[in-house]
């Protein structure tokens, strides 16, 4: 896979960086253009070396004028060539009309869309729409993803999959479902979270020549999460070197959810690992794992006692959201000591919104909802904007998992792309909840024990689906992995 940059940009930041390239640094916007066209060729066959015939889908914009450029590369070759235009060609402006009419002067074929038409290619060409979408798809750009949508043979989009948002990644009607996406100048960060995943196939870039100064003028408005190496720990450390991490949870009939979050802290490098749960679970939840220091709490005064004790607090994982449990939540965030909030704890915090510097909150779409205050499918719908709106909220550090799971701080936001399907389920976001509180106890900050955190998680969940596969998965799998990853 492709080493991709770190910075991502929005849709209105791509447009000004194309512009500082043409106006400021005197590069032609047809020779962008072109190199786009290039680079999406070359792609095609590299990824499909055996195609022998290509059919190129053009919109009325300059991702058309990037499809007319591709099929004029591929007829010189000699491949079997044919554009299927849904806008008329000659309305098209600018470089992307020269484009057309360059593939016009070499007897390149063009036919108007029509949805009933026969499309018979080794490969798919998705130049339809840009990154300028606004609007849901309808029409004949619609009837054109369908068909696109409906053929065997692969599609690769030309830098983003028609129909997706290129800011929030959410769908816009429908989109065009690529196995490869070839992305030009700035990453667009909707191809990166939420519904993305399932339409752009393997992300690739290309910068295209335009100059690394370019991109000084403008403030990144995401970052991708990349993998930090853990410091070398001191020869001379001892177990009050790393960290003593608290778990409250474990409501009866949920012990395993403070558990796993327990090991997985221990198994990322926490010294030392306590539970605050039930009296019923105390004595026998550490059977496998005698590591774990496991007290039976009944009330906010006995947790009091191992409040004083701990470094970080981990607190919800099986928690409930009864009487018990909202007495030991409430002791937990008024302790003054660092906190991850997982799970029952987000939905106690819901109800009693707050906001706090020291601690990082780890929700999910639907949890992420409650907090606020609004439906799923608002959070999906701009995930970016969702993230920020808890850290705005509640402060600290906002984790909202998922596909492409963001990490929200005070001064940035980062999209961490390790993970897989396999995830959904049982269990995953306890052991999240003890990785971060590993990794705090560790001495890193909120901020990079979130990211960090999030990024090994996911990076474990796709070494254990890549040995037996994503159907299956469970969550203690991750343990084994997530030791060797911070080593």
């Amino acid at each position: 896979m492709q080493n991709l940059p770190i910075n991502l940009y929005r849709a209105a930041q791509v447009r000004e960086l194309d512009r500082i390239a043409i106006q400021e640094r005197d590069i032609p916007g047809f020779e962008l253009m072109s190199r786009a066209g290039a680079e999406v060729f070359q792609r095609i066959t590299k990824l499909w070396p055996d195609v022998r015939s290509v059919a190129v889908f053009c919109g009325a914009g300059n991702n058309a004028g990037d499809g007319y450029i591709i099929a004029g590369l591929a007829l010189a070759v000699g491949l079997e060539v044919c554009v299927y235009a849904v806008s008329e060609p000659e309305k098209l402006n600018g470089d992307a009309l020269v484009a057309y009419r360059k593939y016009r002067a070499a007897d390149g074929t063009v036919l108007p869309f029509q949805a009933e038409q026969a499309v018979n290619a080794d490969v798919l060409v998705d130049a339809l729409l840009g990154i300028g979408l606004d609007r849901p798809v309808t029409g004949l750009y619609a009837e054109a993803i369908q068909v696109i949508n409906a053929h065997s043979s692969p599609v690769i989009a030309v830098d983003i999959p028609s129909g997706l948002n290129a800011d929030t990644g959410s769908v816009m009607g429908c989109a065009v479902n690529a196995d490869c996406t070839m992305t030009f100048i700035g990453l667009k960060q909707g191809l990166f979270t939420g519904q993305a995943a399932e339409y752009c196939g393997e992300i690739c870039y290309a910068q295209l020549g335009v100059p690394d100064d370019v991109f000084t003028e403008l403030e990144a408005t995401a970052t991708r999460v990349v993998k930090v190496p853990l410091p070398r720990r001191d020869r001379c450390a001892h177990k009050g070197s790393y960290g003593h991490v608290l778990i409250v949870g474990g409501e009866r009939g949920y012990s395993g959810a403070a558990r796993m979050a327990g090991e997985a802290a221990l198994r990322v490098g926490a010294a030392l690992v306590s539970i605050a749960t039930r009296v019923e679970h105390s004595g026998l939840m550490n059977l496998n794992r005698p590591e774990l220091m496991c007290h039976g709490v009944e009330s906010a005064e006995q947790l009091a006692a191992l409040l004083a004790k701990v470094d970080i607090v981990v607190v919800g994982p099986g928690l409930g959201q009864n009487d018990w449990a909202k007495a030991l939540f409430n002791a937990a965030i008024a302790s003054g000591k660092p906190l991850v909030i997982d799970a029952d704890g987000l939905n106690l915090l819901a109800n009693a919104p707050t906001a706090k510097s020291g601690w990082i909150l780890t929700p999910h779409p639907g949890e992420a909802a409650r907090l606020l205050n609004c439906s799923t499918a608002d959070i999906q719908q701009d995930r970016f904007a969702a993230a920020s709106s808890i850290q705005a909220n509640y402060g600290g550090v906002a984790i909202l998992k998922g596909a492409g799971t963001l990490i929200a701080s005070e001064h940035q936001l980062a999209v961490s792309n390790t993970g897989n399907p396999g995830m959904a389920s049982g269990g995953m976001g306890d052991v999240l909840a003890g990785v971060i509180a590993g990794l705090l106890a560790q001495g890193l900050s909120l901020q990079d024990a979130a990211q960090q955190g999030v990024y090994n998680h996911g990076l474990a969940a796709d070494l254990a689906a890549a040995k037996d596969g994503e159907r299956g998965l469970l969550a203690s799998d991750l343990m084994p992995y997530l030791r060797q990853l911070v080593n």
